[in-house]
């Protein structure tokens, strides 16, 4: 088992059993502490980590990690748990995930509820609308297996975000093959290396939406977890942010803070 962190920086770790710190974008860095796994070694796309944030690790643990039963993937400042808050002694233990995986497919963080929006208007009130348009247009052309439950998924008010998951080594294969198959299409119809910004992690953005697409098109059975964060989260802040990007249109834009 291995349930990779992803950081781009030196960063207080969990010391449990099984997960392992991985520093993504690790070929435009320096100064990666020695304990660390790297993104950049082996089958890679490093390079693209600006552009597609903690799926460079998932791409590497694609490649480099099929000997592994189990991978997951977590962040520095998010990991599932038994409950929610900062504590980091509750961020499930190897125990913990076993048992789930023996009754069911795939560990996921509980869904986000966004009440006044669906994913697909949250998107595009949070984002450059075009990398969106052209992955609608890819999954119903090229993907069409997935259409109907991409089409669930963008009218529902709730999903699965952070690009976070544990699962056994068949469905991780089969889902990072979707994954990547699909974003490597949109990248190749969008201008991707010249947005700015929040808009440069587009790829991230968009595979949040694929989770729950391949989840149900593959009829996966998944639990959810808490949110376990080492930093506190400003739900005021939040929230004025969604009211900014539902109501001013063209105001300055943050999600995933």
């Amino acid at each position: 088992m291995k349930i990779l962190i992803a950081t781009h920086k030196k960063y207080d770790m969990p010391q449990i059993l099984g997960y392992y710190p991985i520093m993504v974008g690790a070929s435009l860095q320096n100064n990666i502490p020695i304990d660390y796994l790297r993104d950049d070694l082996g089958e890679n796309i490093s390079e693209l980590n600006p552009f597609f944030n903690e799926l460079t690790a998932l791409y590497w643990a694609k490649y480099n990690l099929c000997d592994e039963d189990i991978i997951g993937l977590d962040h520095y400042r998010r990991y599932l748990g038994i409950k929610p808050g900062h504590k980091l002694q509750n961020i499930l233990n190897n125990q913990q995930i076993y048992n789930a995986l023996d009754e069911v497919d795939i560990l996921l963080p509980k869904q986000r509820n966004y009440f006044i929006e669906t994913q697909k208007t949250h998107y595009l009130n949070a984002h450059n609308h075009e990398p969106y348009i052209e992955m609608e247009r890819v999954i119903k052309e090229n993907f069409s297996k997935y259409w109907p439950a991409f089409r669930t998924m963008e009218q529902n008010k709730k999903a699965h975000l952070f690009n976070m998951s544990i699962m056994k080594q068949a469905d991780f294969q089969s889902y990072t093959s979707f994954l990547f198959a699909v974003l490597d299409e949109v990248a190749k119809n969008i201008p991707f290396e010249t947005y700015l910004g929040q808009e440069k992690r587009v790829f991230g953005f968009l595979a949040e939406r694929l989770m729950d697409t391949w989840i149900y098109t593959e009829k996966k059975t998944f639990r959810e977890f808490p949110i376990i964060t080492t930093e506190k989260t400003n739900w005021l802040d939040k929230g004025t942010q969604l009211l900014k990007r539902k109501i001013l249109k063209n105001s300055n834009k943050k999600v995933h803070f």
